[in-house]
């Protein structure tokens, strides 16, 4: 009973405190009665918890290795008690002349014939320390009468480690100055340089030299460069503090910088009188588009650099960038096919609205008239009531025949 509480208590507590740290657990009880009591990644041990004799269990390993001659040179390990392997290390690296004074010891610790027993069996040959293991556990931890109170030390201690860990992970998650300023300027870095980059490829594309950049060419690059450094900052400073401060993802937070970026430019239109109201919500649709595909790539981005804000910010403007280019590449009959379908469907759903207004009309017609019915055939009145039957009949396509719409009727159908 011994050897089995020791080999459960071996592989639940090993593997929880595995577990524990987020690895995974390695050891099995293989629990067959045969050379092998447990299994960790192939390495097959047989446990020994034996204090009988006074030889740390070597002398139940003795016996082992007389069944099983080929077990170590097989690849098998022994385990046994911590505090056995302590003892048997300490004295199996202990010379000769330090091992003679453990003779004139008073203590309860180890003896010189401890010593010689574990010299013996070392030099025997049957196997090296190295064969050797620690349990987890020691000898008095697992007796009948205790390894409940291990069991729930054990418990405490993994609670405890628990504990720390979220502490300690809530301490490194928690937002501050210097990582906020390094998101921002990241972001800030990342934007501006992107729009550099296609400002000055726009300008190339006019068929314009580098070397023949006017002034006013570079004042227009540094121009559109500077505006998207600030508002690269602006979005990093926000997407981090989103993140950190609401429940809120860097995807998403990405998408909600994006949005008010492009509301606020429209809204600014609008009071400047360039666009009307209706030219307003179009663009409005447009940049909540624009939101939709900042939202996608900022997730890709987080997934693919898998760095706080950055990856959003990267996924974000890789992303916009390709939506813009794949925009702008829409030739003009292509524009014009959308425009002639957007207005087909704005004609469709005219329509669509004038016959739904009717067939609603319709219906509330028929279930008023319906529920008049249903009032006069289920009156209190007994006269209402019949006439309201007759009524509610007709309406349902009941044969005439088969209405009961006069007194000689009622009479010879529940008199006849």
């Amino acid at each position: 009973m011994h050897g089995f509480i020791a080999e459960i208590a071996e592989v639940g507590i090993s593997n929880a405190r595995r577990q524990i740290l987020g690895q995974e657990p390695v050891l099995q009880r293989v629990n067959d009665n045969g050379p092998v009591d447990l299994m960790r990644c192939g390495v097959e041990i047989q446990q020994k918890f034996v204090a009988a004799g006074g030889r740390f269990s070597l002398g139940a390993i003795i016996e082992h290795l007389q069944k099983y001659p080929y077990y170590v040179q097989n690849g098998g390990k022994y385990q046994i008690p911590s505090d056995h392997f302590e003892v048997i290390q300490k004295l199996y690296s202990m010379p000769p002349e330090e091992a003679g004074k453990l003779l004139s010891r008073s203590d309860d610790g180890p003896s010189f014939r401890d010593w010689q027993r574990i010299d013996a069996f070392f030099k025997e040959g049957s196997m090296d320390i190295d064969s050797l293991e620690p349990s987890k556990l020691k000898y008095h931890e697992v007796q009948r009468d205790v390894y409940e109170s291990t069991v729930a030390a054990e418990e405490n201690s993994l609670l405890s480690t628990d504990q720390s860990l979220r502490d300690n992970a809530y301490q490194k998650s928690l937002p501050n100055l210097q990582e906020g300023t390094t998101a921002t300027l990241a972001a800030a870095m990342v934007e501006g340089g992107t729009a550099f980059v296609l400002a000055v490829g726009a300008k190339r594309r006019k068929g314009k030299q580098l070397r023949e950049f006017s002034q006013q060419d570079w004042l227009d690059i540094a121009g559109e460069t500077g505006f998207s450094f600030v508002k690269g900052g602006v979005r990093g400073c926000s997407i981090y503090a989103l993140t950190n401060f609401t429940a809120t993802s860097a995807a998403v937070a990405s998408s909600v910088i994006t949005a008010a970026f492009g509301i606020a430019e429209q809204a600014n239109k609008l009071r400047r009188g360039e666009i009307d109201e209706l030219e307003f919500i179009e663009n409005s649709e447009l940049v909540s588009l624009e939101a939709a595909v900042s939202a996608l790539s900022s997730f890709v981005g987080q997934a693919l650099i898998p760095v706080p804000v950055l990856g959003a910010v990267v996924g974000n403007t890789v992303g916009t960038v390709m939506y813009k280019a794949v925009a702008l590449s829409l030739s003009k009959r292509e524009a014009e096919l959308i425009e002639r379908y957007l207005g087909e469907q704005r004609v469709l759903e005219e329509q669509l609205a004038v016959e739904y207004r009717e067939i609603m009309e319709k219906l509330d017609q028929g279930l008023s008239d319906y529920f008049g019915l249903l009032e006069r055939a289920f009156s209190l009145d007994v006269h209402v009531a019949l006439f309201g039957s007759i009524v509610l009949a007709r309406e349902f396509g009941v044969a005439a025949a088969e209405i009961l719409d006069s007194e000689g009727q009622i009479h010879a159908y529940f008199l006849g």
